[in-house]
């Protein structure tokens, strides 16, 4: 699978577990991915500039989204 595919991969991955709220920590959120805590502040940060209403909610140690929303790419018919 080249790079921008596994980068779509890891966006609907971690999508999925903010939809969730099944995140937990940064730190634990990372390990779940199997990627560096960088990367995953890296992704976040790329989420929030396609206007992902991404925050961290420390009572349920989980990120959420701030409003209904949801990641999609693809080709899809008219």
């Amino acid at each position: 699978m080249n790079n921008i595919l596994k980068q779509i991969a890891l966006l609907e991955r971690i999508d999925f577990l903010i939809s969730q709220r099944a995140t937990g920590t940064s730190i634990q959120l990372s390990k779940k991915l199997g990627i560096s805590k960088t990367t995953l502040y890296r992704m976040i940060t790329t989420m929030k500039e396609l206007d992902a209403p991404i925050t961290y909610n420390p009572m349920i140690q989980s990120f959420v989204y701030e409003k209904p929303c949801r990641f999609t790419f693809g080709f899809y018919e008219n």
